[in-house]
């Protein structure tokens, strides 16, 4: 199951973050997938905020440092697979006990290494747009406890499949 989004702006992006972080629990895995430039650090904003990571604390991107770690109600760890080849440099890095961790896994670039991730979770695929700040989303829910998130996930401008 699947549902598609036009934002138009980075604010737009955002809430539809925040609407997504407000559905996710403990222990859910985000898989972003998309080119430069697309939103994924603007929709991983969104989410914590959503999750309840306060403001104050800074969403960025954790290229150059792989991991970032935000302290809210529930942790989001947030990851950034860029420079990430091959499945064996998840366990050498440690990085496999955030994605099977008890906070929210958020995974930048994300298409490189699906066959490391578990059998469930949310893949959001993130194109540009028309214009220069629309995007289109795709959620998709992997898995049972994913596809029912989607389902019960329908705000004004989707299409749903």
């Amino acid at each position: 199951m699947q549902s598609i989004f036009t934002t138009h702006s980075p604010k737009e992006t955002q809430e539809l973050g925040f609407r997504i972080g407000k559905r996710l629990k403990k222990s859910s895995i985000v898989a972003l997938i998309g080119d430069l430039g697309t939103g994924k650090t603007c929709l991983t904003q969104g989410i914590a905020q959503g999750v309840g990571i306060d403001a104050k604390q800074i969403v960025n991107s954790p290229s150059y440092i792989l991991i970032n770690e935000y302290t809210g109600p529930c942790p989001i760890y947030h990851l950034d697979l860029y420079r990430i080849r091959y499945s064996a440099e998840l366990e050498d890095l440690g990085l496999e006990e955030y994605i099977y961790g008890h906070g929210i896994c958020v995974i930048e670039w994300a298409d490189r290494l699906l066959e490391a991730l578990p059998e469930s979770y949310l893949k959001i695929v993130l194109t540009h747009g028309k214009t220069e700040n629309t995007r289109t989303i795709k959620i998709i829910g992997v898995g049972v406890e994913y596809t029912e998130l989607i389902r019960d996930f329908q705000p004004d401008n989707h299409e749903h499949s």
